[in-house]
């Protein structure tokens, strides 16, 4: 508990602004101690001002902030008015659909997450110098008020890593399953596949080998020293794997080039060339104990180089850095046999209609029964000799 626990309500302010901007980067980010870059105030600044946000998209900022009596920053959440449920992750279109047959409507609804972003984090941004389970709690409440205020049907908190908010009697939990990589002190690439059987290390070897019989070289590099001409290159790339599978890239040039120049020593390219020209690219974040894949994209078709690119490249670099966890973004029953193993992930969710409420808790306790089963099937195909469950899963 913190020191300001007694008084954590104590002349504190809420109050919603709709920019990012709005707020001095350096207080925004003495919130999130730079520990998790989706939710750095240049991230979600580069979003907001190069074409990712808006009303096109149905992502609109609402975010809180809480302040003391001397206005300064206490808390925050990233807070999003939703017109629509895409690039959440977590799905709940069944939702929708029974909310429009019951007559009453479902969009607009809160969201508190980072955008378009699969990966687990903080969604109470609070002061370390003011944190106490109280003032989390408090948070939680002052979340809630401006969801009634804003009038919308739900408000949600996704892929959240906040032990308070799940603990909250006001919310409901919802289990997903993400493939996850855990660093178990690897002194490098073949330390990790010791732990592998004979059989899935030999095929994991094959797919490195196939890549480098096909004259193609892997290379790392870090966001602050990619030239523009390759984050060009990265881009049509991103788009092209978007079109390719029917999705929609939001992600413009211009927000790539923003991250780059803010944020670039948070940004991790693995690019994969043949004779000095990119035929493939994978782009991460780095976290201060996590890396986190999220985008790739080819020219050529490569045996084996998503597999080298997207997950044998980020193991090795989470090795060298001394990173904890690999989050290679979301689904992919294919990560498994490659040593992502599966993962409980949390979202919390309040509903503003009662009895949606009971009939969602309802839904959600059968849900979670699904979800571990499947993640136990999935278990069984673990790639390694002796494997512990003890930490996939968190006890919320």
């Amino acid at each position: 508990m913190g020191a300001r626990d007694e008084t954590h309500t104590v002349g504190l302010r809420p109050l919603i602004i709709r920019h990012i901007g709005a707020v001095e980067p350096g207080a925004w980010n003495a919130l999130t101690d730079g520990a998790y870059p989706f939710l750095r105030h240049e991230f979600l600044l580069a979003l907001e001002e190069n074409g990712c946000l808006g009303k096109h998209v149905g992502w609109i900022p609402y975010h809180l902030l809480v302040e003391d009596a001397e206005h300064g920053l206490v808390a925050a959440l990233p807070m999003y008015l939703k017109l629509n449920s895409f690039g959440e992750f977590v799905f709940d279109w069944t939702w929708a659909d029974a909310y429009e047959r019951a007559g009453m409507d479902y969009y607009p609804k809160l969201v508190v997450a980072a955008p378009f972003t699969p990966a687990t984090g903080p969604r109470l941004l609070i002061a370390p110098e003011w944190y106490s389970n109280g003032l989390a709690e408090t948070v939680v409440e002052l979340a809630i008020e401006a969801a009634h205020d804003a009038g919308v049907s739900s408000l949600h908190w996704l892929f959240t890593r906040d032990r308070v908010l799940l603990d909250s009697p006001r919310v409901l939990k919802r289990l997903g399953c993400q493939f996850h990589w855990a660093n178990r002190g690897y002194r490098d690439f073949e330390d990790f596949l010791s732990g592998f059987t004979a059989k899935r290390r030999k095929e994991v070897k094959r797919e490195r080998r196939q890549v480098r019989e096909t004259g193609v070289e892997l290379r790392r590099i870090r966001g602050d020293r990619v030239q523009p001409e390759i984050w060009r290159t990265v881009h049509q790339l991103y788009r092209s794997t978007f079109a390719k599978h029917g999705n929609y890239p939001v992600l413009t040039l211009e927000f790539f080039e923003a991250i780059a120049a803010t944020i670039g020593e948070q940004i991790l390219l693995v690019l994969a060339e043949r004779c000095g020209r990119i035929v493939g690219a994978a782009f991460f974040l780095v976290g201060r104990d996590a890396l986190y894949g999220r985008y790739w994209g080819c020219t050529e078709d490569v045996p084996a180089l998503h597999f080298e690119a997207c997950y044998y490249q980020g193991i090795e670099y989470c090795i060298e850095a001394g990173l904890h966890r690999f989050e290679p973004g979301a689904q992919g029953e294919h990560k498994v046999s490659r040593g992502f193993l599966p993962t409980e992930t949390w979202s919390a969710h309040w509903m503003a209609n009662v009895e949606f409420h009971g009939l969602i808790a309802n839904f959600l306790e059968r849900e979670s029964r699904s979800v571990r089963a499947y993640m136990s099937e999935l278990n069984a195909h673990s790639p390694f000799k002796i494997f512990d469950h003890a930490d996939r899963s968190e006890s919320f």
